[in-house]
């Protein structure tokens, strides 16, 4: 019963908060500039970031963003409770761990897409039974795209303890990790590090939700309090992403877009194309203004349920 009841809970949460947003976010001007640290993984969930950037939208809401990358998500999420930063992109999973784990008071504000994730092995593993007695790499053990990794495994007959796990931190540390030691025979890696390791001789198995169905992966997360006390602040954030968004799937942007996610990432143009059109597709793409796929959110909670029996 506490379980079903944290569930529905976490729902109400979600939807009320966001109901709260959109009901006021064509009421607010830009103010005086205001400075905010936003911390989050590097990768192509930060292209709504660089498009608001590179189309001056912070500036035209007032702020000014202080973009940090997180080694990995227990870093991230410790930061975001102590007031280190005010808002974090990240997988919708690690608020949960934070309202379950460590008893933050944190909300999920806005969606995003479902990460991109595929699962990166050796090129000896020929399918996913062949990890058995091996090592796979994660962020953090008990998190997110861990999850997908070990429900991908147990739906192959593996279960915990069937394999190590190496938690070495965010995807370009899980590539570095991987291509470095090949006893690290598999991790979960998004866009556009998927094409990297696929360069290195990594081999790619495919989406790592295949077998879950819709999945919330990126989205905007705050402390409660903060997003009480900053409210103007954190719709005009919002109103820029989603504005940035909106640019990137307009396809007269296109050729712009594409070296502007070069520039930012450090990846070729052929990569940069690849990964545009992965995040421009229109039913696996970015989710249309940044909305919370709340079915995709149920499933992170029944995964999170199954594999960690929370």
């Amino acid at each position: 019963m506490q379980k079903v009841t944290t569930r529905r809970k976490w729902l109400r949460g979600a939807v009320a908060i966001g109901v709260g947003i959109s009901g006021g976010i064509n009421r607010v001007n830009a103010q005086a500039t205001t400075v905010l640290k936003v911390n989050t993984f590097p990768g192509v969930t930060n292209f709504p970031i660089f498009a608001a950037d590179h189309q001056r939208l912070f500036a035209k809401y007032g702020l000014t963003i202080d973009l940090i990358y997180t080694p990995n998500s227990r870093v991230q999420r410790d930061g975001l409770a102590k007031g280190e930063y005010q808002i974090i992109q990240t997988a919708a999973d690690n608020p949960v761990a934070m309202v379950e784990l460590d008893k933050a008071d944190a909300v999920i504000v806005a969606g995003g897409d479902n990460g991109f994730n595929h699962i990166i092995v050796q090129p000896e593993i020929n399918q996913l039974t062949d990890v058995r007695g091996k090592t796979v790499v994660v962020d953090a053990p008990n998190t997110a795209f861990a999850l997908l990794l070990y429900k991908a495994l147990k739906d192959n007959g593996l279960e915990k303890g069937d394999y190590k796990v190496n938690p070495v931190g965010g995807t370009g540390e899980r590539l570095a990790a991987m291509t470095s030691d090949k006893t690290n025979v598999a991790g979960i890696m998004g866009l556009p590090f998927i094409f990297g390791a696929t360069a290195a001789g990594l081999k790619d198995m495919g989406p790592a939700y295949q077998s879950i169905g819709a999945y919330q992966s990126d989205c905007v997360v705050v402390m409660r309090d903060w997003a009480k006390t900053n409210r103007d602040t954190l719709i005009r954030y919002i109103k820029a992403v989603v504005e940035g968004r909106r640019w990137i799937l307009a396809p007269v942007n296109r050729t712009e877009a594409i070296q502007l996610l070069s520039d930012k990432t450090k990846v070729s143009l052929d990569s940069a194309a690849k990964t545009y059109a992965a995040v421009t597709d229109p039913i696996n793409g970015f989710v249309k203004d940044a909305k919370l796929d709340m079915q995709g959110f149920r499933n992170v909670l029944k995964l999170r349920a199954e594999i960690e029996g929370q």
